[in-house]
């Protein structure tokens, strides 16, 4: 398959460009293991390649059909991004394409974190390490800010809109008002307003078509839904009862083998309950985190979970990823295979908590992606998720100020400012915004900065 991209088409043009060519299941699987090794940025970031590649470039899919899948995956305990990608590869490919497009989106963010963190809690502070992470993190930075840009020009598409997303800002960064209740309360004045201003409220937000189009898409917003993807109530509990049982079997396993209070036991146990309370994304249930695995359990002290953290942001998949970070660190100090390898130790620890963390997010999808294909033209339904997905642009704003933040003064306003990151993360904006860069390429250019600051200037 070509990767040049097709040109964008006004509505003015005469000449419309075909539908592009059926896309194989293997054709598929290369492009979400390719997807699982450029997912930098958070859900954001991720959120923006997915829809330059699928929507954009190759035409997978229309703007509408992929908004109508991510304002589902919005309001979803668990990594939205992920969960995208599991939703569009279902879609396309059906339960294999959906398990295939989310496993590769965690994979290669697993095998990258389990030696990172391997290197980490093994040989300490390594330069070249610390280096590249000091570049990429205001890359970090913005990216987000540039995906802030990019979603909110598609999602706030009138005065209300503009008025739902400032008021979640507000909310989240002011009054610290939880995520789901952002959530909730979009969510109902989306219904209220769907029912007395449905024009507002429809996707779209009331100003009919876009101005530019990438034309004809391989699903299209008139494409007939697909024979798996209509609801049935047999197939619902078929994948409730095969997620119930993927559940239960290793939970069971490992209460029999070893006991409840032991580490992997709970370890799995506690990530269970943090992958339901992931509403928002990972920064909303970090402190959930912190408080178990650091106050509760003492898998690992503070320190260490802060450079959990820098690494959870500076590698590609979910951000929640931090959480095999903690699995590895807090399976490797203890030893607890106990057989002298803290190695094997750290890593199968790392395993067992992205199984727990990720299992609900392939559920989600599986069993409730039918009924929300159903809904396409269902104001009732959509007029809800158009008010919660400009909410959700506010608060991927409060993300990126918290990525400046943290990055431009690392010590809190009361320290110094870092204006070498703060130099890095202008001319990356830059380089995203005005001169259309790719995030690897950019990501490579300010490691590159990064590590030469540390080795020669610091």
């Amino acid at each position: 398959m070509s990767d040049s991209a097709p040109p964008s088409i006004s509505e003015d043009a005469t000449a419309q460009p075909s539908a592009p060519a059926p896309v194989s299941f293997w054709q598929a699987f290369l492009f979400w293991l390719k997807l699982g090794f450029i997912s930098f940025g958070g859900p954001a970031g991720q959120i923006a390649i997915m829809h330059q590649e699928l929507v954009e470039r190759r035409r997978w899919l229309s703007e509408r059909r992929f908004l109508h899948a991510l304002n589902y995956c919005m309001v979803l305990p668990g990594p939205e991004a992920q969960q995208l990608a599991t939703y569009i590869g279902w879609l396309m490919h059906k339960t294999w394409g959906g398990v295939v497009a989310g496993v590769l989106f965690v994979l290669p963010s697993l095998f990258i974190l389990i030696g990172l963190s391997w290197v980490y809690i093994a040989f300490g502070d390594v330069p070249v390490v610390a280096g590249v992470f000091y570049g990429i993190k205001p890359a970090v930075t913005a990216i987000v800010v540039h995906a802030a840009h990019r979603i909110g020009s598609r999602a706030l598409k009138n005065g209300w809109m503009w008025a739902i997303a400032a008021a979640a800002f507000v909310a989240i960064f002011a009054l610290k008002v939880p995520f789901p209740v952002i959530v909730i309360a979009a969510g109902l004045l989306g219904y209220v307003g769907g029912k007395l201003h449905p024009n507002v409220f429809a996707i779209g937000g009331g100003h009919g078509a876009a101005k530019t189009h990438f034309g004809p898409a391989l699903i299209d917003d008139s494409t007939p839904t697909p024979a798996h993807a209509r609801f049935t109530r047999l197939r619902f509990v078929q994948v409730v009862l095969a997620g119930a049982a993927l559940w239960l079997l290793p939970m069971g396993l490992l209460t029999a083998m070893l006991g409840w209070q032991h580490t992997y036991t709970q370890m799995g146990w506690f990530f269970t309950k943090a992958a339901l309370l992931t509403f928002g994304g990972a920064y909303a249930v970090l402190p959930y985190v912190y408080q178990g695995a650091v106050e509760r359990f003492a898998w690992l002290n503070p320190r260490q979970m802060i450079d959990g953290l820098a690494l959870g942001e500076t590698t590609p998949g979910p951000l929640i990823m931090v959480v095999a970070y903690v699995g590895f660190v807090g399976a490797y100090l203890q030893d607890v295979l106990g057989q002298g390898v803290p190695f094997w130790s750290g890593a199968l620890g790392a395993a067992l908590v992205t199984w727990f963390t990720f299992l609900p997010s392939f559920i989600f999808i599986l069993a409730g992606g039918p009924v929300v294909e159903s809904t396409h033209d269902d104001l009732k339904f959509t007029a809800p998720l158009t008010a919660i997905t400009a909410a959700v642009v506010g608060v991927v704003l409060n993300l990126a100020l918290f990525f400046a933040y943290h990055v431009i003064w690392p010590a809190g306003f009361g320290g110094h400012l870092d204006w070498f990151s703060l130099l890095i993360t202008f001319a990356a904006f830059v380089a995203l915004m005005r001169y259309k860069r790719g995030v690897m390429e950019v990501l490579g250019v300010c490691a590159a900065l990064g590590l030469l600051m540390q080795l020669f200037l610091k």
